[in-house]
């Protein structure tokens, strides 16, 4: 620190200046008085926008997805206890996904601190719970720790595997006044190298392949420039749903996230290696582990742990993504390989009798999706939730190309794409990237964080929300009549008028009851500069002529009836 006779501050503005340092853009969060001095710091230096959500569970998603969309960090600010715990959901999303996020959250003042006394917002044993639900978690013990120990929070937050932090600041440190440090830099963080030695048996065991496949995670999103020059080796790619845009999904060489449709599953059969990067293998895309992959399966991952996990590995590289691709190549250009010709026109064709068979699954809406292809052109977001649309096509379809430009709910919970949304268009809006952020929700879910409608009217951002609503939970009626023999509970909902919805909160919003109007709905909703919302009644244009009943898997499950008192099944 320095001495006093230098530029005095609060631990609120010495937090505000650090986040400024770490090219912090955009913060979100609900304020209250256990963060007031930090989020007054924000607002008196104004160099960072402050999104101010209407519940703790939407801001978190917000940063999330800002983080994903924008490729850097992304931060939320929370009071404590209750406020702290509505965020729990959100920070556990961004842990699956990798996402990272600093969540700052405040704290009592540090002399009742774990003294269960009932103060205002206390939570009993706080940083436990928070390091249950991020990386790691810390706690502010002094206003001279305060710097070290937000550097070490954002450290974590961003070395590889990334992931969400949590830091406890105590209101008295955030109010306390000393000298302003002279060093608010983070901490560089270091992409882990790759042993040579693991490398050199990767590509000496790659070289024999002549048909290898290179399976895309999002551990790899920062890898594009070097996949390419794997792609002129002859590998061909297919993406997890997490790795979508690493290659542009109008690539002839990629699959995009068609990873585990029959006519994949028969390419892969052809295939005499795969190389898994940055990937978990995760169960919703392999037929819960059952789909069977090329061997030998090779990976190469940030994570020690992953090795052997889902799959067994036939060889293993730990390091860095973009480094080992890049030394891997190095090795195998050096030795002149180059895969067969051959497997890049299978994929091909295996690639669009893939496409073929999801259009044709989704009946009526076959033409909203064309049509929507065509009209959001190449530089935009695209966010789902969880729903049946999404499932079906969206997290196939449409055809992104960056890395950065596809975010969804990938740990399964419903509601978090419209704030999510909101997240990304910020994102867009700070980096100048004129990026139209398109967000695909069901009625189930959308009601759950319907009140950041308000935040994306009020910040007005500029994002297009498709809303499929069927007025219920359509996924869990399915599986209700593929394994409960058609006994359906609890999925039907009261569904708002969105319409009256929209014009109380002064949103933009249209109606589709017929696919014959949708391009025009949708030709005015992407002109509209703002939140629009674009309903589609799915209950007048139809259902989708293919039922889907949860992740695919190849173990059918049944569960009998039980008699009135829950004995036997009649």
């Amino acid at each position: 620190m320095r001495d006093s006779s230098d530029q005095l501050a609060t631990g609120g503005s010495i937090v505000a200046a650090f986040l400024e340092q770490c090219g912090v853009k955009a913060a979100f969060g609900v304020i209250s008085i256990h963060n007031m001095p930090i989020l007054d710091a924000v607002a008196q230096r104004g160099a960072i926008r402050f999104v101010p959500a209407r519940g703790e569970a939407g801001a978190g998603n917000m940063a999330d997805a800002y983080a994903r969309s924008a490729g850097t960090l992304g931060v939320c600010i929370t009071s404590t206890g209750p406020a702290a715990g509505n965020i729990a959901g959100s920070m556990l999303e961004a842990l699956i996904a990798g996402a990272p996020v600093l969540h700052i959250t405040g704290q009592i003042e540090t002399p009742y601190l774990d003294k269960n006394m009932s103060y205002i917002h206390e939570a009993p044993d706080q940083l436990s719970m928070l390091k249950s639900i991020s990386k790691a978690a810390f706690r502010v013990r002094s206003i001279e720790t305060l710097l070290g120990t937000l550097k070490q929070a954002v450290q974590a937050a961003t070395t590889a595997p990334t992931g969400p932090v949590s830091v406890e600041i105590p209101i008295d440190i955030q109010s306390a006044v000393t000298s302003m440090p002279e060093d608010l830099l983070p901490v560089p963080v270091q992409p882990l190298a790759p042993q040579p030695q693991a490398l050199d048996r990767l590509a000496e065991q790659l070289a024999r392949a002549r048909r290898p496949m290179l399976w895309l995670g999002g551990g790899a999103r920062h890898a594009r420039a070097v996949v390419q020059r794997l792609q002129r080796l002859g590998f061909g790619v297919v993406s997890s749903v997490q790795g979508r845009g690493i290659v542009p999904e109008d690539d002839a060489g990629s699959i995009g996230a068609y990873s585990m449709h029959k006519p994949i599953q028969d390419l892969y059969r052809t295939c005499d290696a795969m190389l898994v990067v940055g990937s978990r293998l995760r169960g919703g895309e392999t037929l819960q582990f059952e789909l069977v992959l090329p061997r030998p399966l090779y990976r190469i991952d940030i994570d020690p742990a992953t090795e052997g996990r889902g799959y067994e590995s036939d060889g293993f590289v730990c390091g860095d993504a973009a480094l080992a691709l890049e030394q891997l190549a190095d090795r195998l250009e050096g030795q002149s390989y180059q895969a067969d010709a051959s497997l890049l026109t299978d994929l091909r064709r295996a690639h669009e009798q893939a496409i073929g068979g999801v259009m044709e699954g989704i009946g009526p809406y076959r033409q909203m999706v064309e049509e929507l292809q065509q009209a959001v052109g190449r530089n935009f977001n695209w966010v789902r939730d969880v729903t049946l649309s999404n499932s079906i096509w969206g997290n196939r379809q449409l055809r992104v190309f960056e890395p950065t430009a596809a975010v969804h709910a990938v740990g399964g919970g419903i509601g978090l794409g419209m704030p999510m949304a909101i997240g990304a268009a910020v994102a867009a809006a700070a980096a100048g990237s004129g990026r139209k952020t398109i967000c695909l929700a069901g009625d189930g879910g959308f009601v759950l964080n319907l009140g950041e409608l308000v935040t994306a009217v009020q910040e007005e951002a500029n994002l297009l929300i498709l809303l499929m609503n069927d007025k219920g939970y359509g996924v869990i009626k399915n599986i209700q009549d593929a394994n409960y023999g058609g006994r359906r509970c609890y999925a039907d909902l009261l569904t708002p008028n969105y319409q009256k919805v929209c014009d109380a909160i002064h949103l933009s919003y249209a109606r589709v009851e017929r696919m014959a109007d949708f391009k025009a709905s949708l030709t005015k909703g992407l002109a509209h500069e703002g939140p629009f919302l674009l309903e589609i009644d799915m209950l007048a244009v139809g259902p989708f002529p293919r039922s889907f009943a949860g992740p695919p898997t190849n173990r059918p499950i049944q569960v009998p009836a039980l008699a009135a008192h829950g004995r036997t099944a009649v």
